[in-house]
């Protein structure tokens, strides 16, 4: 098992000129006043972007960000303060700066190191140099090449390729010491087709915790260019979508994307200690039908959304949010697990060092339950079936959403006819798990490719779901 902290000890701390010694000694110096909890959080981060449209690279970039963010919590107060230096003047002065929320009154003794060394969920090599430059230009080039040659209505590809490579060290009051060094890729590709004036326009990917080497594989990156010229073209003959309220089947896999936005932020600790989430003091309610149990799971090998430790140093877990209906717990950080009386959940996550950690989804996603998916589609008369989905939006206060679907299709008769554009689903979270009637044995994580925002902080995240019926939804679209 590769030593994660010991590798972040040495690339962070001894590779600076600093000792594990400075780093308690700048604890100690946060906790001199009335401070109930501090940590450090060190960050290196290397990310690089490809991307080629139209058959040339227009794009080879390369980043390098450091710094270390110090925060300091009284009560419900936080002080927080960073640096892009990981020096020990600059640890100094932004110690005093995050403690100055504290009144007088006595210190706090930071604990004796206390390593913290979980099962490492993903490799820590480098994914950026997991292949060649040329091997990365090769591979998009290719995967162009095979998407103009599929169809002479496709007019324009757009092909990126996003790697990064993050060592983070977490040092606690408590005395908890943790470690991780973490891979990233992504592969997006967009094919936009035309057909007698009318343009439209696909897209799929994947990627997860590994390194460029999982895109090579031939059938694998060959499919994302399917997906999404399929996705295009379907929309080419698509109808006008169908108004009003009717059944909606949701396909497995990235459709949870919906689950994700509708009623997984309400489940996160900061909204319930604060009050504004419509699942606010609902712990032991029935929110949902029997048929739905939703779970946050952080531990997933090589997963989007997997950590092996959060940004607070607490290991990640599988949260059961909603079991059977019944509403079981909240995904927590660290401060507002204290604040409100519970255990942290490894959920504490930020963008980076300059940024503070907060309540985040990890891979949430709905279990399978006992229907084929075959006989969901066949128990509806009249509805859509929903297999993607773009952009959305909701409302934390009250769960209400609005997402709307790139790749749809009709229900009649029990049977998946004519494909159709521009269906918006529209609905209250809380109030549509309880519509959840049927699902399906399929469930399904999506291929890697999610981003979450929040409080203007981007994480990766992962979801997923079966096939699931939603009865008596309200979709919006151009046809009565």
């Amino acid at each position: 098992m590769t030593d994660t902290l010991k590798i972040a000890e040495n690339e962070l701390i001894n590779a600076r000129g600093l000792e594990m010694k400075d780093v308690h000694n700048t604890l100690d110096q946060v906790m001199l006043s009335s401070i109930d909890y501090a940590d450090l959080y060190f960050q290196t981060a290397h990310a690089e972007s490809w991307v080629l449209d139209d058959g040339i690279v227009r794009e080879g970039s390369h980043s390098i960000d450091q710094g270390v963010g110090i925060r300091a919590i009284s009560g419900q107060k936080t002080g927080f303060a960073y640096s892009d230096e990981i020096a020990l003047p600059a640890l100094t002065q932004a110690a005093s700066a995050a403690r100055s929320i504290a009144s007088k009154g006595n210190n706090t003794q930071v604990q004796a190191w206390k390593k913290n060394t979980p099962a490492s969920l993903y490799v820590s090599a480098n994914p950026l140099d997991s292949i060649s430059t040329e091997d990365k230009i090769a591979l998009l080039k290719k995967l162009d090449k095979a998407a103009r040659s599929k169809d002479e209505r496709v007019k324009q590809v757009m092909i990126g390729l996003i790697g990064s490579h993050n060592t983070v060290l977490v040092a606690n009051s408590d005395g908890t010491l943790s470690g991780d060094v973490r891979p990233l890729v992504r592969l997006n590709i967009n094919i936009i087709v035309e057909d007698n004036g009318r343009i439209e326009k696909g897209s799929a990917g994947g990627g997860g915790r590994f390194g460029y080497e999982y895109f090579i594989n031939d059938d694998l990156a060959m499919s994302y260019v399917d997906d999404a010229l399929e996705q295009a073209l379907l929309n080419l003959e698509a109808d006008s979508a169908p108004a009003g309220t009717m059944p909606v089947v949701l396909g497995p896999g990235w459709p949870g994307i919906l689950l994700h936005e509708a009623i997984g932020h309400g489940l996160e600790g900061d909204f319930n200690r604060k009050q504004t989430s419509a699942f606010s003091d609902r712990i032991g309610e029935r929110v949902a039908s029997p048929e739905v149990t939703v779970v946050d799971d952080g531990t997933i090998l090589n997963r989007r959304g997997s950590l092996n430790v959060d940004d607070e140093g607490t290991p990640t877990s599988c949260t059961t949010l909603i079991e059977r209906g019944i509403l079981k717990g909240y995904m927590q950080d660290k401060h507002n697990a204290k604040l409100m009386g519970v255990s942290p959940t490894g959920n504490g996550r930020r963008e980076s060092y300059a940024h503070l950690p907060m309540p985040r989804m990890t891979n949430t996603y709905m279990l399978g339950g006992e229907h084929d998916p075959q006989e969901i589609i066949a128990s509806v008369e009249k509805g859509i079936y929903a297999a993607q989905f773009g952009g959305g939006q909701v409302d934390i206060t009250n769960g209400k959403f609005v997402f709307s679907a790139s790749q749809a299709y009709k229900i009649e008769n029990g049977k998946i006819t004519t494909p159709i554009k521009g269906a918006t689903i529209i609905g209250n979270g809380p109030d549509v798990l309880t519509r959840v009637s049927m699902v399906g044995k399929d469930m399904s994580l999506d291929s890697g490719i999610g981003t979450c925002g929040k409080d203007g902080q981007s994480v990766p995240v992962g979801v997923g779901q079966p096939t699931i019926r939603i009865d008596d939804m309200t979709v919006g679209g151009t046809s009565f």
